[in-house]
Formats: structure tokens, C-alpha cells, sequence
């Protein structure tokens, strides 16, 4: 809705949401990967670029060689399967960057 200055604030779209507009932006293509229940316990499967559609308490990349996925850590954040050492911060906004490359999970903070 535009206000009385022609400005268009944001009102009816998420964070995650947001950065799936900018994967877009960028030429990412990206699956959307739904929780498999609603705590924000997550499998990955078929793709290799996801985005988690909700705040992450785990994570696992299951049967996948190789995958990259973007997700925010919930306030319950319990652990990625296989990075259980990662320095992740649980504040439910800073977005981080999972990658499972040669069996070794990387984990960055994309946000500041």
C-alpha cells in the first residue's frame, strides 16, 4: 500500500520471503524446503539450493553428496546433522548459509 510520500513500505512480506525475491534477483534458482513438522525439524532432499521456509531448530542434509541451504536459526536451535560444532546464534533474524561439500558442512553467516 502506498502512503501519502509514494513510498511502498514493506507490510505483507517476510524475511524469508524477502531473500527468496533477492535469490531470484540474483539468478539462483532455489528450491523451498518445508519442515517436517512444525518445531522447524528439517530433511533435505531433491535439490541443490534451499530455502527454509521457516526457523530451523535442526537440520539435516540426509541422503544429499552436495547442497547449500539458507535458513535462520530459531530461538530452540538445536543442531545441523554434522556440524554440531558450527557457531550458529539463535536470535531467530540472522540468516545463515549451510553447505555440504566432500562430506564437510560450512556454515556462514550471511547477514551481518
Amino acid at each position: 500500500m502506498i502512503n501519502n510520500d509514494r513510498i511502498v513500505p514493506v507490510q505483507k512480506c517476510d524475511f524469508l520471503s524477502i531473500v527468496g525475491i533477492m535469490l531470484n534477483i540474483h539468478g539462483t534458482s532455489y528450491t523451498v524446503a518445508k519442515a517436517a513438522d512444525v518445531e522447524g525439524n528439517f530433511v533435505l532432499a531433491d535439490g541443490s539450493v534451499f530455502l527454509c521456509d521457516q526457523p530451523v531448530k535442526t537440520l539435516d542434509f540426509g541422503a544429499l553428496t552436495a547442497g547449500t541451504a539458507y535458513f535462520v536459526a530459531a530461538y530452540d536451535f538445536d543442531k545441523i546433522v554434522g556440524a554440531e560444532d558450527a557457531e550458529i546464534k539463535a536470535d531467530g533474524i540472522t540468516l545463515y548459509k549451510a553447505v555440504l561439500a566432500d562430506t564437510v558442512i560450512t556454515v556462514t553467516a550471511v547477514t551481518p
